[in-house]
Formats: structure tokens, sequence, C-alpha cells
């Protein structure tokens, strides 16, 4: 970092921690426990909401040293928020334990490879739309190849110790949804309003299919689709891993890009980017310029689900005849507090029938990396997960994240339910389309 650009960082480093009234929320009643994913597993306090602001508390205090034991609690933690949904206090754990993390980002050292790994994914990565693109085509390559069937086939992945990480891979599409940036969609029939898509970043070569499907869904109920040219990740994979500057980088540049036009919405399809999306004013201090931008933005800023319930649909559904489950995303239920949005779609859809699964609101144990950086712990979730939706009855799960996509195909595979794992907006294109 240049050393002019220092200060500044120091100042939003002061500005990212929480005030003692932040702390002072929680008054530690304990009706959070039930609802936090690795409690119920563990049954720790010291893994539980109030057990980890306590310590959040202690560190601040400088009575808890913030080194190995203090860190791996905190890693624990899915951030998933179901316990501020719970929280009769109005406790915003989500923004203690992402400044509990930019706290570890600054003070802790990693190991070696950790920090490397940490550097590349997010300081690179998820910056660059042309490295996504060149390791997506990699990861493809190994994909279509036959080299990932030959070394699952043998124990090459085991002995690397990447066998349960590389379930998790996604498939990469065979276009990547980049060439639609810069685009626009007109509206089907007279136009109702004019969003902007936020396309994501590692969802333009793994999910671009579901992007096709959100354009064609928007298009066919009136609307006239934007896609920005410039627009970047969105951050929420860093500010969760607590690398603020990197965060507030990538809204600077998206702020710059979607304020530009006026449009009626910005639109997501991804339940963890609309919640990050949602929150940019917590990465500056009241008063400096970012921080009205994001205000302003704030207010256009809108998952689809929560767009298209608004607006009404207008375009014809055809029947279907489907029975369906449907799995809250975290960040969607808990983050930006949207339950029914999802399940009036659903329920819009002639011929299918919605049946709520057991503990429909609870992680499924993608949260970001999680399924990566604590496979275990996500296995144990997805293996409880895929039990609920196994006893639904239901032939297809649908959510609103692809994150959570993900890691529900991999829990039908894994687990056999035969079950199919749709988006909401999938499930309308497919009725669009009938």
């Amino acid at each position: 970092m240049p050393e002019a650009a220092k200060p500044a960082e120091a100042e939003y480093a002061a500005a990212d921690k929480p005030q003692w009234e932040d702390y002072g929320r929680c008054v530690h009643c304990g009706l959070c426990l039930n609802n936090c994913p690795t409690y119920r597993l563990w049954g720790m306090e010291a893994d539980s909401p109030r057990g980890r602001i306590r310590q959040m508390l202690l560190v601040e205090e400088g009575r808890l040293k913030l080194g190995d034991v203090f860190v791996t609690h905190i890693d624990r933690c899915l951030d998933c928020r179901a316990c501020e949904t719970a929280c009769p206090s109005g406790v915003e754990y989500g923004k203690l334990v992402e400044a509990a993390r930019a706290q570890i980002e600054r003070h802790y050292p990693r190991p070696l490879f950790s920090r490397l790994a940490r550097d590349f994914a997010f300081r690179k990565l998820l910056a660059s739309p042309k490295l996504i693109a060149t390791a997506a085509r990699l990861i493809r390559f190994y994909q279509r190849s036959g080299l990932q069937t030959l070394a699952r086939k043998t124990r090459v992945l085991r002995l690397l110790g990447l066998s349960r990480a590389e379930q998790f891979l996604p498939r990469i599409d065979d276009e990547f949804f980049f060439s639609s940036l810069g685009k626009t969609f007109p509206a089907r029939g007279p136009r109702r309003a004019r969003v902007a898509l936020f396309a994501g970043c590692l969802a333009q070569v793994t999910f671009a299919k579901l992007n096709e499907a959100t354009i064609r869904v928007l298009t066919a109920n009136g609307c006239e689709v934007v896609v920005p040219d410039g627009q970047l990740c969105c951050g929420a994979l860093p500010v969760h891993a607590g690398v603020r500057d990197i965060a507030r980088d990538l809204a600077r540049k998206n702020l710059e890009i979607f304020l530009r036009e006026d449009f009626d919405a910005v639109v997501t399809n991804a339940a963890g980017c609309g919640s990050t999306l949602k929150e940019y004013e917590l990465l500056f201090p009241a008063g400096t310029p970012e921080h009205e931008q994001a205000e302003t933005f704030r207010k256009k800023m809108r998952d689809v689900t929560e767009f298209l319930a608004t607006l009404g649909l207008s375009a014809p559904l055809g029947e279907m005849k489907l029975r369906v489950t449907y799995q809250d995303s975290c960040h969607l239920a808990h983050g930006q507090r949207i339950k029914d949005a999802p399940r009036k779609l659903i329920r819009s859809v002639p011929g299918v029938e919605l049946v709520e699964m057991a503990w429909a609101d609870q992680c499924c144990g993608s949260a970001g990396v999680y399924n990566v950086i604590e496979s275990q712990t996500s296995m144990e979730l997805l293996a409880e997960k895929m039990g609920y939706a196994r006893a639904s009855g239901a032939q297809a799960i649908v959510t609103a994240n692809p994150g959570c996509i993900l890691q529900l195909r991999a829990g039908v595979a894994l687990h056999n339910t035969n079950q199919e794992v749709l988006h909401v907006v999938e499930l309308l294109d497919r009725a669009i389309g009938s």
C-alpha cells in the first residue's frame, strides 16, 4: 500500500471498531443459542453468539489475548446471522463478528500457507475479472479433460487433503456471462421498470445461466435490464473474512458504476451479495462522500425475489406439477429479513406445491468459503439439512443464493435424495417458458 494511503486506512480501521453500546446490547439471555448452528452441533458456550461476543469484549478490554483460541472460535462462526433474527435486543452480531475478523486480519499472524492463500483469493482473484476468467478456464480444462475423473478415482486428492473441498468445486460454464456486460435487454411489452443487474464475480463463470434466466424473468415482467460494464465483486467474501481494505476498494468501484445512471432498482439474484451491497455504509465513516453514496445505493438495492414480489408478476405462468420445499438463504432471511417474498413467488406458479421443511432458515453449511475452510462442520450441517429436505417429500429444493445451490447440489449427490436444486427465478423462468 502506498505510504500516503496508510493514514486513511488507519482512520478506517478506527471507524471499523464497534462502539461499547454495540456489545452492550447483548444481555446474555440465551435466546440465540438454539438458532446458532455451531452451538446446536457442539453445545459449547464459546461457540455461541453470546460466547463469541463475550470473547470480543474481553479482547477489546485487553483481558483476553488475540491468539489462537480466540481466532479459532471466531473462524468457526458461519456468520449466518440467525442469532440476529432471534435476538430481542437487536444485537447486530454480523457487524460485530466481521469487525472481530478485521482485527484478526490486522494483528494475527496466520501460518504462511494460509496467508498466501488468503492474499491470492481476497486481494487478487476476486478483484480481477480477468484473473477469475483465467482461473475458470483452467478449472474447466481440469473438469472436461478427464483429469477430474482420474483424480477422483485415484488417491491423489486424498493424499493432498483436497478430496472434501474438491466435492464443492462448481462446474465451470461453457460460456461466461462477462460477454453480457455493457448490454441492455429491452422489456417485453410495456416497460414497467428500468433496472441494473448486479452480475456477481464467480457467478459470471459458474452461474451464467442463472443470470440469463434472471434477465428473461425480469424482461418478461416488463423490466428493461441494464448490465453495467466495469462492475466488480460485491466484496462479501472479503468483508466476511475481515479484509476490509479490499472490500472498500470494490465498494468504491461498484458505487461509481451503479450510480452513474438512474435506475428504479439495482437487482441481484445472490442473497449473500445483496446483503453486503445493502451494507456498504458500514465500510465507510459517517459524513464521508462514500458513506453518502452507499446510502443512496442502498435505497436502490433489491434482491430479485424482493423486487419481483413488490412489482408483481405480469407474465403469464404455465402450470407445473411439482412438489417443492424452500431453503432460506441465510443472508436473505437473516441479513435482509426477507422470507415471504420468495415463498410468494413460488406459490404464484400454478400447480407447484410448496411444502415447508423443518429448520428451513438454518444454514446449509455453505457460508461463503466456510465449506472449504471448515469442511467437517459444513458436512455435518449439510447432512442435517439433507435429512430435513428428504423428509419433506419434495421433488425439488428451491433457494435464493448461488452458494446455497452449490452446497445443496453436493448434498443431493452425497446423500442420494434424488432432488433437483433450483433458484427461485429458475422456477419462474420455467413457468414462463412453459
